[in-house]
């Protein structure tokens, strides 16, 4: 016999006289039912044991034969949290604070995402998929780590396999604390790589947040946090680093997309049921499938002068020149800190890199007392979990390097004085930071300022917090996953569908002139190829150019007959993505004498600054020896105008007969170059061919709404004001139908709904 078998029998032994106790051995851990109560799971192997009192089981965690407190799940989380905080070492709490750097599963053989097995790459070392790294295994055991931030995994086995590996070692040291994994959204198109890095493990597809939107139907976006939140817990993952509840008000930013929209009422509304979804699973709220979320990035992050985006120092500063951060801060408030749920607000907040210019001091938000403890904590009465932004203690040697530290106004300090000035400011938590060290460095400056005991409370205050999040979910009861059960959970064709559906509920039909839409009958075709031009991502990593077609060729022939010879056509669909003109910066002009600030341009053809301020906002780095960031009269070029052009040259083509065009959105872009050659035109926000194709068919009519106005030139851009929603002149198409807030079309014409009226 075994030892895993030897361990079941002295199990079963041990509480075959009770019958409200139930045991099952699984393939990597046991797992131990009691009526009426919670399930536990637990990995012999680990050395933990289970104590039976009153007929029910207990997990003896800590391995000291007696029940504590936070072993007992009868208890309210509060007080089990406050048990173990007080039993914790100032070590073990500054692993708590610790959030991992991003981790493949299994690690990548080189660059960015590696890990080392047995100190050789994945591929040379011979390991399984689902080993834990060398690195892991470290950050685990020398750093008391236990939340683990995962990117790609191979696929749901292996995710769960992972996860009891890693579960079995954190159970097997000191207090038996497992670990918390989390993920940034995993449920979109590849337009989410520059977040994601990747999305392993098969969830169902549904569209971007900004296409949940679209739908102003707060509901669907509620199913969809159930959903995910399943299927999150099936790969293992308890924390969704989502959602981006950043008031969407300049419409340059680089993670517009990624957003709920700009109008506060609308955007309230979803996060609130985005987060209710994911965090109450059954009607007392917290459950087996409940996801804590870290609504992020506080105050909002849609204000970037001139739309340039805070994962860069060129980005660095969020300006308010309408005097209107209240209104990003009463998302918050009145969103995911405000839920119709149970669990009440939203488990966690991720303020953001940006110096909020005017509102406290000149250092990044999580940095910030003022909107920190102030606002937050005193004002909102919010004592969830604060964790930074990934890499905000880090050392800053750039302005325009995405693995630059994004220490901002506090490049002075050392990488210990930036862990300690974040928790004074009453943050709890580092993104990105493996190591303990600079966070008992911290302690110790502040053993120094207010002596040992005022130290200890503080971290306790953390402690609590953080542990509560890891209570609320089960983990301490149960972390472990079946792997067979979880490839069920992943592959439901249930879940799929009602991706798909939602996907079909977010595309914006914008025209569809003389009813060009929809082509019922088996029609001829005509799809020209869009160039994808070069493109180089966040993190560096070059994409170069090459020829596609958006629309899966294999799906279209389901419906329609392609053809080469546009003259043969019936009508043409042409697919092109929002235009690209980068991220408002580029190091060759400061070589020229210029001060490397550029606008970000939302048309196709090249774009002077004619109405740009001549003096920024705000502006300076340590890295250069000017404030003012303008880029008035400069000049830009998009990476895409060839999108433009093959709309362009397609009408001419078809000779009058229609031309169907799907623009892949991004950010809001100025229609007025590509308006006029189409007949009808459809907002796609991340849906795949076959939505798209069962819409244009007729087996579904469009319903989507714009979630943003679309501008009716540059102009209107460079004047609006970064933090006011809603204050372009939009855009009047060749029908005399405004692209503003709240807008879209049926087969019937422009939309007029409960919606409509609810919210514009």
């Amino acid at each position: 016999m075994d030892m895993n078998r030897f361990v079941f029998f002295l199990l079963f032994l041990l509480i075959s006289c009770s019958d409200r106790v139930s045991i099952i051995e699984n393939q990597d851990f046991i797992e131990i039912k009691n009526r009426g109560g919670k399930t536990l799971g637990y990995d012999p192997q680990s050395g933990v044991e289970i104590l039976m009192i009153d007929n029910l089981a207990f997990k003896d965690l800590n391995k000291n034969n007696e029940l504590d407190g936070y072993e007992d799940w009868r208890l309210p989380v509060e007080d089990r949290a406050e048990d173990l905080a007080r039993k914790l070492t100032i070590e073990d709490i500054a692993g708590l604070m610790l959030y991992s750097s991003h981790q493949s599963i299994p690690g990548e053989n080189q660059g960015w995402g590696s890990a080392k097995y047995d100190g050789q790459s994945f591929d040379e070392s011979g390991a399984e998929p689902s080993d834990v790294s060398d690195e892991q295994i470290k950050f685990i055991k020398e750093d008391n780590l236990r939340h683990v931030l995962i990117t790609s995994v191979k696929n749901s086995t292996v995710a769960a396999k992972w996860n009891n590996n890693i579960q079995s070692l954190s159970e097997s040291i000191g207090f038996g604390i497992p670990v918390n994994i989390s993920s940034d959204p995993r449920h979109g198109d590849d337009s989410y790589a520059e977040f994601t890095s990747g999305q392993g493990g098969r969830v169902s597809s549904w569209p971007s947040s900004l296409g949940l939107s679209a739908s102003f139907d707060p509901n669907l976006m509620q199913e969809f946090g159930r959903v995910a939140s399943i299927e999150y817990r099936a790969l293992g993952i308890a924390t969704a680093l989502s959602p981006q509840i950043d008031l969407a008000s300049d419409p340059r930013w680089g993670r517009f997309e990624g957003t709920m929209g700009e109008d506060s009422n609308l955007v309230s509304d979803m996060a609130r049921s985005y987060v209710d979804g994911f965090q109450s699973t059954n009607i007392k709220g917290w459950g087996v499938n409940s996801v804590n979320t870290m609504i992020k990035h506080w105050p909002g992050g849609g204000t970037g002068e001139g739309g340039r985006d805070g994962h860069y120092g060129f980005g660095s500063y969020a300006v308010y020149p309408g005097d209107n951060i209240e209104e990003h801060m009463n998302i918050f408030k009145d969103g995911a800190l405000n839920l119709n749920g149970n669990t009440l607000r939203a488990s966690a907040i991720m303020p953001y890199y940006t110096i909020a210019v005017g509102n406290g001091e000149k250092v990044g938000s999580a940095y910030n007392s003022y909107l920190i403890s102030n606002i937050l904590r005193e004002k909102y009465q919010y004592d969830g979990v604060l964790c930074t932004d990934w890499g905000i203690t880090g050392d800053a040697f750039a302005v325009d390097v995405f693995f630059s530290g994004k220490s901002f106004g506090v490049e002075n300090l050392t990488v210990a004085e930036r862990h300690y000035k974040a928790l004074m400011a009453s943050m709890d938590q580092f993104g990105g930071n493996n190591d303990m060290i600079p966070v008992l460095e911290a302690f110790e400056i502040g053993v120094k300022e207010y002596g040992e005991e005022y130290m200890r409370k503080r971290f306790e205050k953390s402690a609590v917090r953080l542990l509560k999040n890891i209570f609320n979910v089960g983990l301490f009861e149960n972390p472990y996953l079946d792997p067979y059960k979880s490839s069920k959970v992943i592959a439901s064709e249930e879940f799929d569908k009602m991706g798909k559906e939602a996907q079909k509920k977010s595309i914006v039909m914008l025209k569809n002139d003389q009813n060009s839409l929809p082509i019922i009958s088996r029609k001829k075709v005509y799809m020209p190829m869009r160039k994808v031009p070069k493109s180089v991502n966040f993190f560096g990593q070059e994409t170069p150019e090459s020829m596609e077609h958006k629309l899966n060729i294999l799906a279209v022939e389901e419906y329609y007959d392609i053809v080469d010879d546009p003259g043969e056509a019936d009508f043409a669909i042409v697919s092109i993505e929002s235009p690209d003109s980068g991220y408002g910066y580029d190091k060759l002009d400061i070589d020229m004498g210029g001060n490397g600030y550029f606008p970000i341009s939302l048309q196709y053809s090249p774009y002077t600054a004619n109405f740009a301020r001549e003096v920024s906002i705000a502006g300076g780095s340590i890295f250069e020896d000017f404030n003012n960031r303008s880029y008035n009269k400069k000049s830009i070029k998009t990476k895409n105008e060839s999108d433009m052009k093959l709309v362009h040259e397609t009408h001419k083509l078809m000779n009058g007969k229609p031309l169907i065009l799907i623009v892949r959105v991004y950010n809001p872009l100025v229609f007025s170059e590509i308006e006029p050659y189409a007949s009808s035109i459809l907002v796609d926000f991340g849906v795949e061919s076959k939505s798209m194709l069962e819409l244009l068919s007729g087996k579904f009519e469009p319903s989507g709404l714009l979630p943003f106005q679309m501008p009716i030139d540059m102009k209107t851009v460079e004047l609006q004001k970064e933090d006011i929603p809603r204050d372009m002149i939009p855009y009047i198409d060749s029908k005399g139908n405004e692209y503003d807030f709240a807008y879209g079309m049926n087969w019937k014409g422009v939309i007029n709904d409960k919606r409509v009226k609810k919210y514009k």
